[in-house]
């Protein structure tokens, strides 16, 4: 059974210039093909980091974090 990604925050939310926007959405694509595991996680975080500013990037790990919560209690 294929995981769902595990970050499913919501790129609209964070007001990505367009720039961002093609780079998350090449980083987003590369985790899917790679599928969801921790080293694909870890990297696509990572990645993520290099892309958003630190406010983005905090809303950004918030709404994942979130994600997560929600996924666990199902």
């Amino acid at each position: 059974k294929q995981g769902k990604m595990a970050c499913q925050a919501s790129l609209a939310s964070l007001n990505l210039t367009p720039e961002q926007q093609t780079k998350m959405d090449a980083v987003m694509a590369q985790h899917e093909k790679e599928g969801c595991n921790e080293a694909s996680e870890a990297k696509y975080m990572q990645e993520a980091k290099t892309i958003l500013t630190k406010e983005q990037y905090a809303k950004f790990e918030a709404e994942c974090k979130k994600s997560d919560k929600d996924k666990t209690q199902t």
